[in-house]
């Protein structure tokens, strides 16, 4: 390992989290906005002793409020989850919502018959609220890709660096090598020397992934640097790359222009100069 990539690796940061990065409230109230008529009209169901009877009124009145029953035990309706029956079979969770009884059954057996019963919670609404907040956890290794393009992008915006951000490389149709496999860079900068194609991403943990990036950039810096008017330039960081420093190695030394948010100065710099 060289002293340079040493230096490289000792410069990882640990996070690229900012405040908005934990939680997206705004995506939360859309969530829950999407089904709060059918979670007040379930509400009815919150302090009843006789949920039986409570259940067969509401159903009659308006089966469609049941729709929503799976999120109330933090189950997305998109995911298809699926459960044993009483009978041992597999079956759709959503496959409880069909009928009164067996709306009965799932309430029951899930444990939210005692929360109605015991009025655990008051408010349907406010308790999906919370659901989704949990729920939203794992939004947020997306979220750190996103906060990564953001923190280049301030680094670019105070420098009055010039840029373009998710450009195909369509655009650059004189790029011939990349084949016919669309390509969307997160930023493109253009100077009097050079067109740089940029990608960027931060990486928390390890994974598989991280090695596959390397090699997946590792085999199309050199596919763009061959054109002198183009360069490619990879912005990586966070310390899930320490999981995976030897195929980050590679890459380091495949790939000329690779920095990290605190090399990124220097990159900021030779843009400046070819201004």
């Amino acid at each position: 390992m060289s002293e340079q990539f040493k230096i490289f690796l000792s410069q990882l940061s640990e996070t690229n989290a900012t405040l908005d990065y934990f939680t997206d409230f705004k995506k939360i109230k859309s969530n829950v906005n999407k089904i709060a008529i059918k979670l007040n009209q379930l509400n009815y169901l919150i302090g009843k002793e006789n949920l039986k009877e409570a259940v067969k009124e509401l159903y009659q009145e308006n089966p469609k409020v049941f729709e929503v029953l799976d999120i109330l035990i933090a189950i997305r309706k998109n995911k298809k989850a699926k459960t044993f029956n009483n009978n041992g079979e597999i079956v759709l969770l959503d496959t409880y919502f069909t009928s009164s009884e067996t709306i009965l059954e799932y309430i029951e057996d899930t444990g939210l018959a005692d929360v109605f019963r015991n009025k655990d919670v008051t408010n349907l609404v406010d308790y999906v609220f919370g659901i989704e907040v949990g729920l939203d956890t794992n939004a947020r290794k997306n979220r750190g890709g996103d906060n990564m393009s953001k923190a280049v992008s301030l680094f670019f915006d105070r420098h009055n660096i010039v840029y373009e951000k998710e450009v195909k490389n369509t655009v650059f149709p004189e790029i011939e090598s990349l084949g016919a496999d669309v390509k969307q860079f997160d930023f493109v900068i253009k100077t009097q020397k050079k067109t740089y194609l940029i990608e960027t991403n931060f990486y928390n943990t390890g994974g598989s992934k991280l090695n596959e990036v390397a090699r997946a950039y590792s085999d199309v810096a050199p596919k763009i640097n061959k054109y002198p008017n183009f360069e490619f330039v990879w912005i990586t960081d966070g310390q899930g790359w320490l999981t995976a420093k030897n195929k980050l190695e590679e890459a380091y030394n495949i790939i000329s222009s690779l920095y990290n948010l605190t090399t990124l100065e220097n990159f900021i710099t030779k843009v400046q100069e070819e201004v």
